[in-house]
């Protein structure tokens, strides 16, 4: 006689949501993950914070088929009682299966080749243009290709994260630590982390580390209520200092992105010498940064001056704020929440939290796949040079399930931007009283 299944309420699972007892459920089946936790190659934060629900369409979405296979080994034996898939949900999934037998998530063209041959001419001609030139013209446009060559390792490091840009496990972490610890000076574990961390809690004010900038910016007023950051593991103040900073933020914002670079820097080396969290392959992240740390500093102690020496260090890092910006537009402007990530939402946060930027397709280079937002949360692990091919898909899925699919030009990007900044600026000035409706309106329309 067949045993009967063993069923526990989503009431039950919902209980075990703490570090050292994460239960999730997939397709139905509870998984007991505390131990894996440890050693979960996207880290332990979107277990921890999608821990006690459903998280199906999640893990489909990060994890390739040969993954199921290693899910036995943390079935529990008990099901989900009443489990059931939403509509959005399966036709998400039927894309996911299409897109697999298409071979879109294994074809990555010919395009990281291309990029990674761009980035080494770019190093080659700054660094050229420093050693074999007395032109201060001529520094000053190195300084320039410097920032275009960390735009460029910028984009490696981010795919690299999502999926292997190149065939050899080996290479592809060579190519991780190249691009991202030596060249750019950014720890692409911290990179990892932060950005897994972003995808799972995708505009929550309380777990995306990506809308977490105070005391530079608050992108909306429920951010005053010094809400806790579970990424950072510390509160939020919103005190006298931050809001004056925060009242000033539209105005400031361009040029804070000129110098965010520092605290890539300074982030990547409070990862890597925390002892409380852990970091895979630590020393070779330590040794991939101090390689940056020495050459940097050595090719601009070249410069003959010391005011071209800040000129060129100035134009690096304002030419690359372009990508600071970038990794703004999509998501600064789009809704927000507080609270924990959802899992059987998965479709919903994603599409509410992203926002898509329209380009002719011989500028997707300058883009680095950013400009398909909604299709790279949606399918992370799909190589940008096939996002463009799914887009129309992804828009057919969207306006079936009535989700929102937010698309506009990269300048109306910078103004909703700018706008969600201003309000919010204006309404940290006069917390004792709400924002005017036609002032709202004033904030959303009027830039600058």
């Amino acid at each position: 006689m067949a045993e009967s299944k063993k069923y526990i309420s989503q009431e039950d699972l919902s209980k075990h949501n703490k570090p050292g007892d994460l239960w999730i459920s997939i397709q139905g089946k509870i998984y007991n993950v505390s131990d894996w936790a440890n050693y979960h190659p996207g880290g332990e934060l979107p277990l921890l914070n999608l821990a006690g629900q459903d998280v199906t369409d999640a893990f489909v979405a990060y994890h390739p088929g040969s993954a199921w296979q290693h899910l036995d080994q943390f079935f529990t034996g008990s099901y989900l009682e009443g489990y059931s898939v939403s509509e959005v949900s399966k036709d998400y999934r039927k894309l996911v299966n299409e897109f697999t037998k298409m071979g879109l998530f294994e074809n990555k063209g010919l395009g990281v080749h291309f990029s990674l041959f761009l980035v080494a001419m770019l190093f080659s001609l700054s660094v050229y243009g420093v050693l074999y030139s007395d032109s201060t013209w001529v520094h000053l446009g190195s300084g320039g290709l410097m920032g275009f060559l960390w735009i460029q390792s910028g984009w490696h490091g981010h795919d690299s994260g999502h999926y292997q840009i190149i065939s050899s496990k080996r290479l592809n972490r060579f190519a991780q630590i190249l691009t991202g610890n030596c060249l750019a000076g950014i720890s692409i574990a911290w990179w990892k982390r932060n950005h897994n961390a972003h995808h799972i809690a995708c505009n929550s004010l309380e777990f995306d580390p990506d809308l977490q900038h105070m005391p530079f910016f608050a992108v909306s007023s429920k951010l005053f209520n010094s809400l806790t950051s579970y990424f950072y593991d510390r509160k939020m103040n919103f005190d006298a200092f931050t809001r004056t900073l925060v009242s000033y933020q539209h105005w400031t914002f361009y040029p804070v992105m000129c110098l965010a670079r520092l605290n890539l820097f300074a982030q990547s080396f409070l990862l890597l010498s925390s002892k409380r969290l852990r970091v895979d392959n630590r020393v070779q992240e330590i040794l991939g940064l101090l390689v940056f740390w020495i050459w940097y500093p050595l090719l601009v102690s070249c410069l003959p001056n010391w005011g071209e020496r800040v000129m060129f260090v100035v134009t690096s890092f304002s030419v690359t704020g372009i990508q600071h910006v970038q990794f703004c537009l999509n998501h600064f402007s789009s809704s927000v929440y507080v609270g924990t990530p959802i899992g059987n939402d998965w479709c919903e946060n994603q599409t509410n939290g992203s926002l898509d930027i329209v380009c002719p397709s011989w500028m997707d280079w300058f883009h680095g796949g950013l400009q398909f937002q909604i299709e790279h949360h949606l399918f992370p692990r799909l190589p940008r040079g096939n996002l463009r091919k799914v887009a129309p898909l992804v828009k057919e899925l969207c306006k079936k399930h009535k989700l929102p699919y937010k698309s506009v030009s990269f300048l109306k990007a910078n103004e909703l931007t700018i706008g969600t900044l201003r309000t919010a600026a204006l309404q940290a000035r006069d917390l004792a009283s709400p924002v005017p409706k036609n002032l709202v309106w004033e904030a959303v329309h009027t830039y600058g």
